[in-house]
């Protein structure tokens, strides 16, 4: 790791920040994928009683 001098706490701050917002942005869009799944399944469901 390269020495950061009066910096590193910025800076190390800065990545935990950015890896904390990028895996809260994995999930959400996790969880979204599977909602609209789920979402469309019931429609397919429903599409297909009728038929």
């Amino acid at each position: 790791m390269p020495d950061l001098g009066k910096y590193a706490d910025a800076v190390l701050s800065s990545y935990a920040a950015s890896l904390v917002l990028l895996s809260l942005l994995v999930a959400i869009t996790l969880y979204q994928g599977r909602k609209a799944r789920r979402a469309l399944e019931a429609v397919e469901r429903k599409g297909n009683d009728r038929g």
